[in-house]
């Protein structure tokens, strides 16, 4: 066993899926470590980049189908790191956003086991510069707002969809796929116009990015009849118009 004076949890965003966007730092803590707690969502591009020999271990999570419950992942990062394992946990995104990081860290502090965080480029931050769809521009959006499209256990959603429901804001939505219907619905019935524009976006800045162009009024059917890979982001606002008009170059490889 090592000397358990060394094991320590960092908990890393490994950014929307391009493995350029990965933080240096991330990618060195990636490359030094004993073990890899990893979720679905990290891309295999950037799963390619952890050195041959490494341990792996997958948790990732789907609707209705877990590798490991949230307190076993818990229990398992607590455990590697008191074996004195230098612990990378990997996450899709950014750890804080919707990652369930702050969740982790509180049961290691708990447990006395020290971590860090160490931040990725969030889904909604990679789709818009992907896509050129801005979260905020002058004269169409003041404000963005994230909110899951998702509950635990399947839950019945429980937002604020009255201050939600704004047109002069940017309403970005996390796995929302299987609840479009009900979102759309809901902000409609605040007087959201049906003709505001949505984005839907899945895989995000990797070569299997899919995007589906569409209103608040139309996408649920358009997102039934694509059948995007999931999880699906949803930008939902004015800016959305501007996807044609702000569509980025394609990006150079410069190696």
């Amino acid at each position: 066993m090592k000397d358990t004076t060394h094991g320590k949890v960092f908990l890393i965003g490994a950014g929307p899926g391009d493995p350029d966007l990965l933080t240096v730092k991330a990618l060195r803590l990636l490359q030094g470590a004993d073990v890899v707690v990893f979720d679905r969502l990290v891309s295999p591009e950037i799963m390619a980049l952890i050195p041959e020999g490494t341990r792996l271990i997958n948790v990732g999570k789907a609707a209705g189908n877990h590798t490991l419950p949230q307190d076993g992942i818990n229990a398992l990062l607590t455990q590697l790191a008191v074996q004195g394992q230098r612990v990378v946990r990997l996450k899709g995104g950014d750890p804080l956003i919707f990652g369930r990081g702050s969740e982790e860290a509180a049961e290691l502090a708990a447990a006395g086991v020290p971590f860090e965080y160490v931040p990725g480029i969030t889904s909604a931050q990679g789709a818009a510069a992907s896509t050129g769809v801005p979260l905020t521009h002058r004269g169409l959006a003041t404000g963005v707002r994230y909110v899951t499209g998702h509950r635990a256990r399947d839950a019945r959603l429980d937002l604020d969809w009255n201050s939600l429901a704004d047109p002069d804001t940017t309403l970005v939505v996390y796995m929302g796929g299987a609840n479009i219907a009900e979102i759309a619905f809901e902000l409609m019935r605040r007087k959201l116009p049906a003709s505001t524009p949505v984005m839907a976006v899945s895989a995000a800045t990797t070569p299997r990015e899919a995007r589906i162009v569409s209103t608040l009024g139309a996408v649920a059917a358009d997102v039934a009849t694509a059948h995007p890979e999931a999880p699906v982001l949803f930008i939902i606002g004015r800016v959305v118009s501007l996807c044609d008009v702000l569509q980025p170059a394609k990006a150079m490889n410069y190696a």
